[in-house]
């Protein structure tokens, strides 16, 4: 790196990349209805479509092995909103369920290519200021899932269904608009690296990580997934359910922000750990409160539970000398896996013994992340 000095024009830039890339990967879930309109799905079948699109994060680690060794990091992330915008764009002229298939899996192979490389550029722009950056970096992913499904509603209703791909015109932009501006040297640094050898450089901090994001995936499950059911269930308001939500993820996108910039300052650890002492703690008393209590627990649930990933980012990026992307993408290996079998065990569990025990378990298990982070060597 040449450079500590943090340069904010090139970090800006590439996380308002991640927002305009991430707008297009949550067009799925508001188009959902005209898709099962058209294709005539099963409820079933139009499941299996956000499972199809997240299975390609199985790659992650082999996408940085190939970026790191081929020095491609740039062009990744320089290519990737616009190969994600044209399948994203296309999902509304598909012909067949098949076709749809092909469609976000392919898609989902670019959102894996975009975000495991891009992390690594963050952090070289941002040089002894990594939390700052990925906070920066993660806040346009997280507000990109808020204005992303208004965006597609609103360009359907405005363009129709048949000139919908319109839309990938702002990704293409966005793509020439990084070619200008991101360094062209990335592409001459060329590695010989392995996976095993990327493990081995970050397992002091991937390990005890990884017990982490598996203590946080149940509370972000039950959060994130069944909020809405537990709180219409409640107040017999979708409506309410619906708002919850909005402030959860809108408090998330707070915390996500502050987070990186505050570990800057105080450390890495010391955020992390107050962090995850608070969530699990603000989980119990909005499941046990009422009123405006329980609002203030939802708001500091959602700044909590959302605000440690670009801590952990940040650890990985500066543990990772020789094999920055391929250590991203072990790292987000490990988050997808946790976060997809959390999710199945929060919704057993709420079969089993009802949604307020859900979230009861789901507090219980995040304090299960604090033993691990007093074993974080960093």
């Amino acid at each position: 790196m040449k450079t500590q000095k943090f340069q904010t024009g090139k970090v800006t830039l590439v996380a308002f990349s991640h927002f305009i890339h991430d707008v297009y990967t949550s067009f799925l879930a508001p188009l959902l209805p005209l898709i099962i309109e058209k294709l005539s799905l099963t409820l079933t079948q139009a499941g299996l479509l956000s499972t199809v699109m997240q299975i390609p994060a199985l790659l992650n680690p082999f996408i940085g092995l190939f970026a790191d060794n081929k020095g491609l990091a740039r062009w990744l992330v320089i290519l990737a909103p616009t190969v994600t915008a044209l399948f994203m764009s296309l999902i509304l002229s598909a012909s067949s369920y098949y076709t749809l298939l092909v469609l976000l899996f392919l898609a989902g192979i670019s959102v894996a290519v975009y975000h495991v490389p891009t992390p690594v550029l963050v952090a070289k722009y941002s040089g002894n200021r990594k939390g700052r950056g990925m906070s920066l970096f993660m806040t346009g992913g997280e507000f990109a899932r808020t204005v992303g499904p208004i965006f597609a509603v609103a360009a359907v209703s405005f363009l129709g269904e048949d000139h919908f791909y319109v839309v990938m015109g702002f990704a293409m932009l966005t793509s020439v608009l990084l070619y200008f501006t991101l360094e062209k040297e990335e592409t001459s640094i060329k590695r010989n690296g392995s996976l095993n050898a990327a493990f081995h450089e970050i397992k002091h901090v991937l390990i005890p990580l990884s017990g982490i994001l598996t203590a946080r995936s149940f509370m972000h499950a039950s959060m994130g997934v069944f909020l809405t059911v537990f709180v219409e269930r409640e107040t017999g308001s979708l409506w309410f359910g619906g708002a919850a939500l909005a402030l959860y993820e809108a408090f998330g996108v707070a915390g996500v922000l502050c987070a990186g910039t505050f570990s800057d300052w105080l450390g890495r650890q010391r955020v992390l750990f107050w962090v995850l002492m608070v969530a699990p703690v603000a989980i119990l008393v909005f499941v046990f409160s009422t009123g405006l209590l329980k609002i203030m627990m939802l708001a500091v649930t959602g700044f909590t539970v959302l605000s440690t990933t670009p801590v952990m980012l940040a650890i990985i990026q500066e543990n990772a000398k020789l094999n920055p992307s391929a250590a991203n993408g072990l790292f987000m290996m490990v988050s997808f896996a946790a976060r997809s079998i959390a999710v199945v065990l929060a919704g057993i569990i709420g079969d089993v013994a009802g949604l307020e025990n859900m979230f009861i378990v789901s507090a219980a298990i995040g304090f299960t992340a604090i033993p691990f982070l007093l074993k974080l060597e960093h």
